[in-house]
């Protein structure tokens, strides 16, 4: 029942990878803790449970937010791992994804660091 700080900016990371508007993330921990009512079904849920046009540009989103960062922890680390897998983000997408972040990467000053942050989380996580 305890969010860490780690976890927060996780958190955060997501919602500014889906975009979420300002008030949103208040409402969510108010579900979670049985405030309000969930606005969302059972019924509705499996919808948003389905493969979407736009996932791969989200998890590249929040790839390259979890990048930005100068300290990823490894928190951050599974996290996305878990939305690559949760996403359904094929092999390769991953690959045109990795291959996108890098050629961005590359017009930047620090991109030789950031590129390092990225072949770091393609070690550790690689596509299963």
């Amino acid at each position: 029942e305890i969010i860490t700080d780690d976890e927060m900016s996780i958190l955060g990371i997501i919602a500014q990878a889906f975009a979420l508007p300002e008030g949103v993330m208040g409402q969510c921990w108010a579900i979670l803790r049985d405030q309000i009512e969930n606005p969302i079904g059972e019924r509705q849920s499996h919808s948003f449970e389905k493969r979407r046009i736009g996932d791969a540009t989200t998890y590249q989103t929040a790839l390259i937010q979890a990048l930005e960062d100068e300290v990823i922890t490894e928190d951050e680390w599974s996290i996305l791992d878990v939305m690559r897998r949760v996403m359904g983000i094929q092999s390769d997408e991953h690959a045109m994804i990795e291959e996108s972040v890098r050629s961005m990467a590359a017009k930047f000053e620090n991109g030789e660091t950031f590129v390092s942050r990225l072949d770091r989380y393609v070690s550790l996580h690689p596509y299963r």
